[in-house]
Order: C-alpha cells, then sequence, then structure tokens
C-alpha cells in the first residue's frame, strides 16, 4: 500500500511503520533504518531492518549475540503496550496477542499483532 491514501492522508501502514521507528529510538536511543508495516484481516506485521545500536552490533561481533538478543526481548516487552497502543489506534481493531523477535545476522525484527 502506498505511504499516503487518495485523500492525502498517510496511510495506516506508514503511520504504524514511522511510530513504532519513533518508539524503538525512545527506548534504544536508535531507530531502525527501515520499517515496513503490512496489513491483512487477522495479522499487522512490521519488519524493521538495521535495528541495532552500535554498542549491540559490538557485542555480536564479540560473541556475546545471546545477551544482546535477550536485551531486546526486554526492550520489546516493555515497549509492547505502546506498539499495540499504536496499531489499535490504526486500525481500529483490537490486538488480541503480540509477538516480537530479533535477529543479528541479517540485523532485521518482527513485531506481529494478532487482531481480534
Amino acid at each position: 500500500m502506498e505511504a499516503t491514501q487518495k485523500d492525502g492522508t498517510r496511510s495506516p501502514e506508514a503511520t504504524i511503520s514511522t511510530g513504532s521507528v519513533q518508539i524503538v529510538r525512545h527506548y534504544t536511543g536508535r531507530g531502525p533504518t527501515k520499517a515496513r508495516t503490512n496489513i491483512s484481516e487477522e495479522l499487522v506485521t512490521i519488519l524493521m531492518r538495521d535495528t541495532l545500536t552500535t554498542g549491540e552490533r559490538k557485542l555480536v561481533e564479540a560473541g556475546a549475540e545471546q545477551r544482546v538478543l535477550e536485551l531486546r526481548q526486554e526492550f520489546q516487552q516493555i515497549m509492547s503496550d505502546e506498539l499495540i497502543a499504536l496499531v489499535e489506534e490504526q486500525v481500529q481493531r483490537k490486538v488480541v496477542a503480540f509477538m516480537s523477535n530479533n535477529h543479528t545476522d541479517p540485523d532485521v525484527a518482527v513485531e506481529i499483532f494478532v487482531l481480534g
């Protein structure tokens, strides 16, 4: 879907992508450089790329990948209420489940929202 709708307003996908990058930046000090949101009948997914901070990248290079992934999981849990509120506002539906995960090579993260 395009970033803007026919009436000139931002699409829900674009708003969710931008908002999720801002939320991640607020919590981690650096947001992903790319985010793409897809909305289907039952799911909203956000794929984020280039998510790790410089410090996290250095830790991964030093062999501490598991610690970085655990830290990211903690951030995702404390960000979850804000991410869920963002999605619910844009799709006007209740989120009944939220799942989140990161990968370090390639540096990607995914946020999945199951809609009621």
